[in-house]
């Protein structure tokens, strides 16, 4: 019998050192019936053109070009919209698989009659559960707690017509993982996971995400007000756990404010607008849920000041300066 064509859609941005080796993983997949979607966005290393070398040279890889730079939501969502396959997948270009990712995804998927099938990953601190199949609102809360899978789009198989459902928001270029993987769940009847890893995930410093604050950045609020009050109308057990990662994401791009700056060497206006996005979601049993009691304490601080933040981030900072200048 015929296999069913899968789509691997793949944003590419300024990855020339990892590209091969992300390609060569999906090149290798057991699963006949494939075609591999490169998306650069307008990448200024050499990305483009190994993109253009493998469609070139293998005719399951297909490439597109953004003439300015658009984000990940953008690039995912020219994928979605080029592919043809009935099931779709996502991998980032820094990334790596195993070689039967495909094939042990889709087995997933039609065995439990599933929309959306998850393997474990390595390279990301995320607790592995045992294989399960989860209803709509069990994987909703399982999104929210981050187990045994987490808000990113990649280590999934998704059946097509569901994403196309589920475009990813442009005008959203952080958090845009949890906004969209919240969106396919909520209308997914039933949610398959894997617990082998299948997906090695790189961890990249320098990355964009441990940047400073910007504009850009600040769009994850603006998911995370969405998510976060939807799931209060439709998926109450969840919606302290999400109001739980607001705050945690509040803490962390204050911290990163702190530490690498934003708002051209004007930092405390993004910390205001971080605070208000705390007062927002805040309530004592999400922050009761955050496990770490000096994460807790930091959320308490800076709900209650933005300047204060500033001052014990700030000292704190230079303290773990000085300790790593000294060793």
């Amino acid at each position: 019998m015929e296999k069913p064509l899968i789509s691997v859609i793949v944003p590419v941005y300024n990855v020339e050192g990892y590209l091969e080796g992300c390609l060569s993983s999906l090149l290798a997949q057991t699963w006949p019936s494939m075609e591999i979607i490169l998306v650069d966005d307008a990448s200024t290393d050499g990305s483009g053109l190994l993109c253009d070398a493998y469609a070139a040279r293998d005719a399951r890889v297909r490439a597109a070009h953004f003439q300015e730079n658009r984000g990940p939501s953008a690039a995912r969502n020219r994928g979605i919209r080029w592919a043809r396959g009935a099931f779709l997948s996502f991998v980032d270009a820094d990334d790596r698989v195993e070689p039967d990712l495909l094939e042990r995804l889709y087995r997933c998927l039609e065995e439990t009659g599933a929309e959306v099938s998850a393997c474990a990953a390595d390279g990301i601190t995320l607790r592995r559960g045992p294989a399960a199949v989860y209803s709509r609102p069990e994987a909703v809360r399982c999104l929210a707690q981050g187990f045994p899978f987490n808000h990113v789009p990649w280590g999934k198989l998704y059946r097509g017509e569901l994403v196309r459902q589920c475009p990813f928001d442009e005008s959203v270029f952080y958090s845009e993982d949890l906004l969209f993987l919240y969106s396919v769940l909520k209308r997914a009847r039933r949610v398959s996971y894997l617990p082998d890893v299948l997906y090695h995930y790189t961890h990249r410093e320098g990355s964009q995400v441990q940047s400073g604050m910007d504009e850009r950045k600040c769009t994850a609020l603006s998911a995370h007000d969405a998510v976060c009050w939807d799931a209060a109308a439709n998926f109450p057990e969840a919606a302290e756990d999400f109001r739980r990662l607001a705050l945690e994401a509040d803490r962390s791009m204050a911290m990163l404010t702190v530490k690498n700056g934003g708002g051209e060497g004007r930092p405390l206006p993004y910390l205001k607008r971080l605070q208000a996005n705390v007062r927002r979601h805040f309530s004592w049993r999400a922050l009761a849920l955050c496990p770490s009691a000096k994460d807790r304490a930091s959320i308490l601080m800076l709900y209650v000041s933005a300047a204060a933040f500033w001052c014990a981030a700030a000292a704190f900072t230079r303290l773990k300066r000085d300790r790593r200048g000294g060793q």
